[in-house]
Parts: C-alpha cells; structure tokens; sequence
C-alpha cells in the first residue's frame, strides 16, 4: 500500500523521507507510535540520582535478593502487564506477523492504562512454535505482574495459555477468549433481565469455534445458561463428528445437550439466543426462525453476521462489535478492570469465578438505564473498571487466589 506523505519544511511538495508526515490522518496519529516510557521519579541532580540509581539502588536490589517477593513492593512488577502476540491473528486480518501487530499491540496498551491505570508492555514475538512462545514468555515473565496473550491463533492460543498457567504465578489471560466471554455474558444478562428470563430458560446457537466461541460457550454454561451450541463451518459441534481436533471434541462433550447436528442455521430454529464470533452471513430466515424475543448478538467486525437492522425485524435485543450501533461488545469494557483487580490483590491466576465476577459486575452498571438500546454501558462510562477492579479483586480473596 502506498501511503502519500507531505512534508512540512517542503511546503507540500510529496516525497519519501522519514521525516514526512501522512496526509491520512490515521497515520499522523500513530506516527513515531502511540506510546513511550515516563520517569515516575525526578532526577534533578547527583542527590536524585543516587537514590534513583548507583548506590542507592543497590539497597533495594539486596533485599529483593533477599526477599523475592519484594519485587511487587519496589519495581513496576506490581503495576505492569505484558501484551504478548506473535501476530497470527489479528483484530480480524490474520496472520499479519509480528512487526505488523505492533500497532495493535501499542493501542491495547494505552486502553490498559486510560481505562483501568494499568501500564502495559507490547511484546511481539518473532516465533509461532508453541514450545518458543511458552519457553519466552516464561523468561520474560519475572518483569510483569500479569500476561495478557493477544490475536494468537487458535488451537495454538489455548495451549499456550493452558501451560503458561501452569508455569507461572501471575495473572494470564487471553483476551481473546476471556474478555469477548465476560462481555458477551454481561450483556446477555442483562437481556434476560429486560425480557423476564432466567439464564437456565435461553438456548444460545454459538457461530465460531475458535478461541471467543469456546470461551464464549464455557462462561455462560459455568454462568447456567439452559444450552448451548456451537458451530463451525462444518456446522455443529457435536460427539459423533470424526473430524474433530482435540479442543472441539472437549467442546462437545460439555455443550449441545439437545444433541443437534445439523447446519447453524438449522440449529438457529426455535433458539433464544445468536452469538456470531466467526464471520460470514446468517440468512434472515433462519434468525426468524428463532424463538419469539430472541436476542442477536453479531460480533464480527467490521460486517456483522446479521445487519442490525435485519436482526432489529426479528429480535428483542441486538449487539453488534462495532461502535457506530447501540450495544457494542467491546473486550475494553473487560480487560483493564480485569487486571486491575488481579494486580491489587496480587493474585496468582484469573478464575472462573473472577471472570463471572467481572461479567455480573459490568451488567450491573447499566442498572436503571437498561432497555433492548442499553444492555451494556459504553466503554467511556467512568463507572465500569471500578466496579469491574472492586468485583475481580473481591473474588480472588474468596476463591483463595489473592496474596495481599
């Protein structure tokens, strides 16, 4: 792609220098990156600086020595997450490499800090072996207090995260997965609120068996909802399929308790709840096919699998993952609370019990506002990574996860 640039000591004239500025204004704002490391003591003169460093710091290194877990106390640790992607997938283009991801990368991390006062650390990594990621992160992490894994693709994403859990004792969490769940469960909650349901009465059709669909599946069956499905391109996941990798096949032995096993459309008729996490195009018949107030929640970015419009014709309550319509399921509204929550209690992992903590929190924020327009709060409501931080950190005291 071509970018045309402008130089403002050429008064206009185009050309290719590294000091030109884009025309397109997207470009001017991620030029020269979109963040950058702050002091967050001063160094004024040789006083400062032999607090800040050589001798005075030595102190504190000796008693890390000494203490290890002092680190939290005396460094960033206590304070900083580690953005980690290899670049395989990424914000729906795919496998655009490392380097490429980097813009990405930067932005979820100025999200960490505006939204939850959580610095964060892009870390593209030039390898895609499960064996390399998992060694690296491992010997990166004695510098973080947390791991968020971004826009790794799937199967690999839930083996990397299975075994650095495993290895580590900090917070990790996929985001992919985790916070489209959490996000897509509070708004499902506060749906069934709108209409009268109870979670245990909603049969949800999943479309997407990557990381957020089975994510997605497992949160609201830990949460109670009643059944779900999910399908791929081969339609849904269900025991009897023989073309199944190792992670579906778990999939379909905790989901599809009706036993489908035919197309999603097929699976759509007579269902409460679309979740599309996957792409691709559900045909109006089969959304009105489903249960009278069903609930459709079309994720994928930027063209939904169902218009808006066409799901308003035959739904009580439609989300979308874009900004431009009401009800955006958007991970910001997640992750940074998350992990602030994580962070201040210094906990060892992120539960199953934080995360529907994080998701009962969020849908409660909405509270007197909610109608089929507001199922979940914008991502700039100033109220949610509070309540989000206060209801994750609460679950970790009283799941035994929490260290302060």
């Amino acid at each position: 792609m071509a970018i045309e640039t402008v130089n403002p000591r050429t008064d206009g004239d185009t050309g290719g220098d590294a000091e030109d500025i884009p025309l397109d204004p997207v470009f001017a704002l991620h030029r020269g990156g979109k963040m950058e490391i702050a002091s967050t003591v001063p160094v004024r003169d040789a006083a400062d600086l032999s607090l800040a460093y050589t001798p005075g710091v030595a102190e504190v290194c000796t008693a890390i020595a000494e203490q290890p877990e002092l680190v939290h106390d005396y460094t960033w640790t206590s304070q900083t997450v580690a953005v980690v992607t290899d670049g395989t997938a990424v914000l729906g283009l795919g496998d655009i490499g490392p380097r490429a991801s980097l813009p990405v990368m930067e932005g979820k991390a100025i999200l960490f800090k505006q939204f939850g006062g959580v610095d964060a650390v892009p870390i593209a990594l030039d390898c895609t072996d499960v064996d390399e990621i998992v060694e690296t992160v491992v010997r990166l992490a004695p510098s973080f207090g947390g791991v968020n894994l971004e826009d790794i693709s799937a199967p690999r994403c839930f083996e990397i995260e299975r075994r650095l859990k495993e290895r580590l004792d900090v917070p990790v969490f996929h985001d992919d997965q985790h916070g489209t769940a959490v996000v897509t469960l509070a708004a499902l909650r506060n749906a069934a609120k709108l209409t009268g349901r109870r979670l245990g009465d909603l049969r949800a059709v999943i479309s997407g068996a990557g990381a957020a669909g089975v994510a997605i599946a497992r949160i609201l069956l830990e949460a109670g909802v009643g059944d779900v499905a999910v399908a791929d391109r081969k339609g849904v996941v269900h025991a009897g399929r023989d073309d199944l990798n190792p992670v579906k096949r778990e999939l379909a032995s905790y989901t599809n308790r009706a036993g489908l096993a035919g197309s999603l459309e097929e699976a759509l008729a007579g269902a409460d709840v679309f979740i599309g996490v996957s792409g691709g195009t559900v045909a109006e018949r089969a959304v009105a096919s489903m249960a009278p107030g069903a609930f459709v929640f079309a994720m994928a970015n930027p063209t939904p699998e169902v218009h808006p419009d066409v799901a308003r014709r035959h739904a009580a309550v439609v989300a979308t993952g874009r900004s431009d319509f009401p009800n955006q399921i958007n991970n910001v509204l997640a992750f940074p609370g998350i992990f602030a929550g994580a962070l201040q209690v210094r906990a060892s992992a992120i539960t199953e019990g934080m995360k529907l903590a994080a998701a009962e929190a969020l849908a409660g924020v909405v509270g007197a506002e909610l109608s089929a327009e507001c199922v979940i709060p914008s991502p700039f409501d100033p109220r949610v990574a509070p309540a989000v931080t206060a209801a994750v950190a609460a679950a970790a005291r009283a799941e035994g996860v929490a260290r302060r």
